[in-house]
């Protein structure tokens, strides 16, 4: 395996997608807050510390390495630690976080001897920290002939494995990255090509294949081999031109933008995808130089074939879902409109208007199958289930009056889970303010989503005729007060029915958490 097994907890997680994403968060804000705090740089030289961070990890996993960003402070004689990093590839040489400690006035460290010099400078006597034998070099980031920051690799000896293929270009490797890091070819400022998803992008345990100029592999780990082989590879990589082995692998499959084969032949510095009937595999090109110009190329692979299948599943599971909501809702319109006939054709009022009540109550969860059904977060922009609602309740009411049914502000996203049973409770509550509140005739009916956090505050106010004196709402035998009163309480709110505090009329308040 390409992967050593990690000795400690890392503060900044690198071996698995979630964390690495959020780590690489934190190492700008970390370095952002520092630079504010204690240095003179100008944003231009922050972007490119940036820059710088968001690629070490590629150096400190090759070199087996600790980084550590050390930035110059408003005092010429001090040096902030900006940024760490640590290894997923060795054990590492730090146990503890030094982002935010400070070098004051100690002319003969290595950091303070690379800033002045602009010179890698190194120590190979096996410097004990922590009881632990290490290797320090000192890399200063010299840009338009100044020194923006230096780098400083701390390497654990102790971890070093015996040396072999698989080591010996590891560290050759690192050692052209640091000298590209100084000379300012590293990382490139030329980042064209495909951008990958986040989980996909390419380390360096995940296997590695090494160009020559001409693009000839001389090396490739064993990991990068197998994910070759998933591809459909015969016998081994080494020997074989890379760009056309890679077109050839992916003949009879789908053409995309920019073709792997022509980046890895131009050595565009990219990360890129390729993708066979077979399997998939994402593939981070870095080109090598020196001083005197092009080097060769170095390819990072991970395989990601099964976390393509899983996609693939999971966009399947999706769509069928999304699916079974459109059917839903057409069947519960069925339903509804099999509800209206037989209304029409019942002659007992009170018949009547518990059919029209149901068939409230069927359209109400109709309107959210509908939006569920292009829903893509499983969360529902709820002020499109209100609108269609306040359109049903008002073309409902228009035959017994002029009623005017309008929403005051945004609910903003309702988890799926709630939001059948929230548009239930505002159809009863409207319902209600329209047939009891307005007693059937004309009027306003209000809706005021506020949200406060992940709480959310619905009122329901009309202009009516107000609450009756003795009205108790503990004690009602409204069906529909009723059925708010259940949904509410399922949905760990609260639920309170009084007078307008602004006027004429009554006003429904329901609280419910929807974070």
């Amino acid at each position: 395996m390409d992967i050593l097994p990690r000795y400690v907890l890392t503060t900044i997680t690198v071996a698995q997608d979630v964390p690495w994403r959020a780590s690489r968060v934190t190492l700008m804000l970390s370095l952002a807050r520092v630079v504010a705090d204690h240095t003179d740089l100008a944003p231009e030289d922050v972007e490119i510390l940036s820059d710088i961070v968001s690629e070490w990890h590629l150096l400190a996993d090759l070199s087996f390495s600790d980084l550590i960003c050390w930035v110059p402070g408003t005092d010429e004689n001090e040096f902030w630690a900006a940024a760490q990093i640590r290894p997923a590839t060795g054990p590492t040489a730090l146990e503890d976080d030094v982002v935010g400690d400070v070098i004051s006035y100690d002319p003969e460290h290595l950091v303070t001897e690379a800033f002045l010099s602009e010179m890698i400078c190194e120590t190979s006597d096996n410097k004990l920290q922590a009881g632990i034998p290490v290797d320090v070099w000192a890399i200063p980031v010299v840009r338009d002939g100044r020194c923006l920051a230096v780098i400083e690799r701390h390497t654990n000896q102790m971890g070093v494995r015996a040396p072999g293929a698989l080591e010996d270009n590891y560290l050759e490797i690192a050692d052209i990255l640091s000298d590209m890091l100084w000379r300012g070819d590293f990382p490139s400022s030329d980042k064209t090509g495909l951008t990958p998803h986040g989980s996909g992008i390419p380390r360096i345990g995940e296997g590695i294949i090494r160009l020559t100029l001409a693009g000839i592999v001389t090396y490739a780990s064993p990991n990068a081999v197998s994910a070759y082989r998933r591809l459909g590879l015969q016998g081994d990589l080494v020997g074989e031109d890379a760009a056309q082995l890679t077109s050839d692998l992916m003949a009879g499959a789908e053409p995309t933008d920019q073709a792997p084969s022509k980046l890895i032949r131009q050595r565009t510095p990219t990360t890129m995808e390729i993708e066979t009937d077979r399997a998939s595999v994402n593939v981070k090109i870095v080109p090598l130089t020196d001083e005197d110009g092009p080097l060769g190329t170095l390819l990072v692979c991970r395989d990601t074939t099964e976390l393509r299948r899983r996609e693939r599943q999971l966009v399947t599971k999706d769509a069928t879902i999304r699916e079974i909501h459109h059917r839903v809702k057409n069947n519960l319109q069925t339903v509804a409109a099999l509800l209206r006939l037989q209304a029409r054709r019942i002659t007992s009022e009170e018949g009547q208007t518990a059919l029209h009540h149901a068939m409230s109550r069927v359209q109400a969860i109709a309107v959210v199958h509908e939006i569920l059904s292009q829903s893509y977060t499983g969360r529902v922009e709820f002020d499109n289930v209100m609108d269609g609602l306040l359109r049903y309740v008002g073309d409902l009411a228009a035959s017994r009056g002029k009623v005017t049914a309008r929403r005051e502000g945004s609910f903003g996203e309702v988890p799926a889970a709630a939001a059948t049973s929230l548009s239930l409770v505002l159809t009863e509550l409207c319902q209600n303010a329209i047939e009891h509140g307005l007693s059937s005739g004309s009027g306003e009916v209000a809706v005021r989503p506020t949200r406060d956090g992940s709480t959310l505050r619905v009122e329901v106010t009309d202009n009516g005729l107000g609450l009756p004196d003795d009205f108790d709402p503990d004690n009602t035998n409204s069906l529909g007060l009723s059925i708010v009163a259940t949904l509410v309480s399922d949905l760990h709110g609260h639920f309170e029915l009084g007078p307008n505090p602004d006027g004429q009329g009554a006003t429904a308040v329901v609280t419910v958490p929807v974070g």
